[in-house]
């Protein structure tokens, strides 16, 4: 009994000594890991993925490489092929371009024994091939999600017939489905819906945007919505109802994310409802399940990291982590 007592002990304490090493920091040193972070260097919502995938570099050692893509999609299926050629241990890609525009790549990432994650725009298509994990909303029932919120949140002021606004990259059939949940939504409520598109380059620059929301709304001074496709764009809505004589609530702002640049829309009262997708925890995670896969064998991440939603009533409570950065 003695003996087995022993060594029950002795296996208890070689598992504390695996644990006290992994929470070392370096159990994942020695491991190249390349995240795209989606956006310019510095950009409002891309800047809280970056603080994310740096706090998982140091809490396991990887060295993570962060690529900046300006939200241009051409230009990350460019650094992708890059990317696998340099032969990374590890890849966090975000999955804008779509599935058709991936697949190739990852077969080719796939042959390299390159694995990869995908975070903020899921390709199933692509997982499904290659049983990669996803790290981010799922994207279309945030879409829904949102527009039965803001429905729950305007009261009497939408009726059937009125006229809302919903801005995105249309043309990324993976990438707009979030949109696309927020018209399906307004439109099944009886709603008009115009679907504007994005201007070339507002993605980076949203004030790119204002010749074609100021005409549009101009065209449609009855619209009562505006669905903006971000948190940088939630953040211009004060800049984009100057621009059209608007002052804040004549015109209803609802969106996605959070950041400083949200948080002062909120307190100027431009903003009624953000869906809040996370995106700490999509720099974070994929960086954290990329390292288990490699050292420890274990299967990807799924993780679903639309969490809820920030309205005008609640934000003075992330106030304060929006201004740290991480929400």
């Amino acid at each position: 009994m003695r003996k087995f007592r022993n060594s029950v002990l002795l296996a208890l304490s070689g598992l504390a000594m695996s644990v006290g090493t992994a929470w070392a920091g370096d159990w994942c040193s020695g491991q190249t890991i390349r995240l795209f972070s989606g956006g310019p260097a510095g950009g409002a919502f891309n800047s809280i993925i970056d603080r994310g995938a740096m706090q998982a570099a140091e809490d396991t050692g990887a060295n993570v490489q962060i690529i900046y893509s300006d939200w241009d999609f051409d230009k990350m299926v460019t650094q992708l092929r890059e990317a696998i050629s340099q032969a990374p241990d590890g890849i966090a890609m975000m999955g804008h371009p779509g599935d058709d525009a991936i697949m190739p790549l990852a077969a080719e990432a796939a042959a390299a024994g390159i694995p990869m994650m995908y975070m903020n725009v899921d390709v199933p298509d692509v997982r499904a091939a290659f049983g990669s994990g996803y790290v981010g909303a799922t994207l279309y029932q945030q879409g829904r999600n949102l527009g039965a919120e803001t429905l729950r949140l305007a009261g009497d002021r939408l009726q059937p017939g009125d006229r809302a606004i919903v801005m995105s990259r249309w043309e990324s059939e993976n990438r707009a489905q979030r949109e696309l949940g927020l018209v399906d939504v307004l439109e099944e409520f009886g709603m008009t819906v115009i679907k504007l598109q994005e201007a070339e380059g507002a993605s980076a620059d949203q004030m790119l945007q204002i010749p074609v929301l100021t005409s549009t709304l101009i065209a449609n001074p009855d619209t009562k919505l505006i669905g903006y496709p971000g948190g940088p764009w939630l953040a211009a809505a004060p800049v984009f109802m100057d621009a059209v004589g608007k002052g804040p609530g004549d015109i209803m702002a609802v969106g996605f994310d959070l950041g400083q640049g949200v948080m002062t829309a909120f307190d100027g009262g431009y903003v009624t409802v953000t869906a809040d997708q996370q995106p700490y925890q999509q720099g974070y995670l994929p960086v954290l399940s990329l390292c288990q896969q490699l050292v420890y064998k274990l299967g990807p991440l799924n993780v679903d990291t639309g969490a809820g939603f920030v309205t005008a009533d609640n934000y003075k409570d992330v106030v304060a982590l929006a201004e740290q950065g991480v929400r």
